[in-house]
């Protein structure tokens, strides 16, 4: 068969197909002898709506959307073309009885009537539907925000839920670590989860921390918050304000240097360590921190370290020496915290620092004396306070007597 048969075939047979107005689809075949053509009216694009194919173009497949893809979609709201709008004040504003108005206003009866026009009316709705379409973050108060903003991580999600008949009356949890996580699978491809890390604890020595990981981040959140709070422990605490005494800790190759501090210092150590303290009710603190900074090492170091401490009671018995406090403010007189059931005077036992870091020294720097010292002013300084060189150890001394006299 000739192209030019085939075109007047195909000519005719669409005249005919309008001619008897042939609903599609319509199949026609062309046979010759040694030629066979088909053709069809329908297609992917005929069969599909408008709405269907534009989907189809700019949506995301289902594998793809569990890859993690189309996460910009997410932001967009629906705009709600009802609100602004108010019955009888649109382009033609009418006052209706029985409808806007009472139908009776004192004796009068009420006339459908025509108000006076809102040339600034049909601005304001469009003014109105354009900020709706913009994406907000929710505002936060600043004591409710976090390390970075209105990020998750160093805020407040709430006390675990409740197992059975228990409540976490008092407890609240905080956020240490919010991150997305890939693993690589067989079928699925690159699977993203949320990783979630947290702490929680009641501000009076029982606190607990856990890991959660699920598709979306509410349910990561749940599952960690739960999980810190079926691993409570509990930590002593000295005065209730700090830690027992001085320790080192290491994980990984984390190492952690904390000191105790009077009341009034503060906590001067990592954001993740700060909230841990807020949570376990630690409220002075030094923390030196040495190596790696992975956060989930540094929580894991500090609760090895805070659950390693020793009791006063502890130290006395294992050392055979008395454990007292000095303190500046109390010109440095020492005050007792505990003996031993029986003393050894022949053991020997090392700094105390040194005993209760376990033989390791914290990297300080070297102090300078000041510059005043090289002035010619501080020898006469030195010479006016030489008579009152040796007052602090009388008072100490006048301190003792006085103790051992009661």
């Amino acid at each position: 068969m000739s192209l030019i048969r085939i075109s007047q075939c195909l000519k005719q047979t669409l005249l005919t197909s309008q001619n008897r107005r042939l609903s599609l689809p319509t199949i026609f075949h062309l046979h010759d002898q040694n030629f066979s053509l088909q053709l069809r009216f329908t297609s992917f694009f005929t069969r599909q709506s408008a709405e269907q194919l534009w989907k189809g173009v700019t949506s995301v497949s289902n594998a793809g959307r569990k890859r993690g893809r189309a996460q910009g979609n997410r932001r967009k709201m629906a705009k709600d073309l009802n609100r602004g709008q108010i019955i009888g004040l649109g382009k033609v504003r009418m006052l209706w009885p029985g409808l806007t108005s009472p139908v009776i206003r004192g004796k009068e009866l009420v006339e459908q009537t025509r108000l006076a026009d809102d040339p600034d009316h049909t601005k304001n709705l469009i003014k109105m539907r354009d900020q709706m379409g913009v994406f907000r973050r929710l505002r936060l108060l600043p004591h409710e925000r976090g390390w970075s903003g209105t990020r998750l991580p160093g805020r407040s999600i709430g006390p675990p839920d409740p197992i059975g008949d228990e409540n976490f009356d008092g407890f609240d949890t905080k956020v240490l670590e919010m991150k997305s996580v890939f693993n690589m699978t067989g079928n699925m491809g690159r699977k993203k989860s949320i990783s979630v890390f947290v702490v929680t604890g009641n501000g009076a020595g029982l606190a607990g921390f856990g890991l959660g990981k699920a598709q979306e981040g509410k349910a990561a959140i749940k599952s960690a918050k739960n999980r810190a709070g079926q691993r409570l422990m509990y930590i002593e605490r000295f005065n209730d304000h700090t830690v027992c005494h001085d320790f080192f800790s290491q994980f990984g190759k984390t190492k952690l240097f904390v000191s105790m501090k009077p009341e009034g210092y503060g906590l001067v150590c990592h954001r993740a360590i700060i909230c841990i303290c807020e949570a376990v009710g630690i409220k002075n603190i030094h923390v030196k921190l040495e190596g790696s900074h992975n956060l989930q090492h540094i929580v894991k170091a500090f609760f090895l370290g805070l659950l390693q401490q020793k009791t006063h009671a502890q130290l006395a018995e294992e050392t055979g020496k008395h454990v007292v406090e000095i303190k500046e403010e109390n010109d440095y007189f020492p005050q007792l915290l505990a003996s031993p059931s029986k003393e050894e005077k022949s053991k020997e036992v090392p700094d105390f620092k040194q005993y209760v870091l376990g033989g390791k020294v914290i990297l300080k720097r070297k102090k300078f004396p000041p510059f005043y010292t090289k002035l010619p002013g501080w020898q006469t300084h030195l010479k006016k306070t030489l008579r009152f060189r040796n007052h602090d150890q009388v008072r100490l001394t006048l301190k003792a007597i006085e103790l051992n006299n009661k």
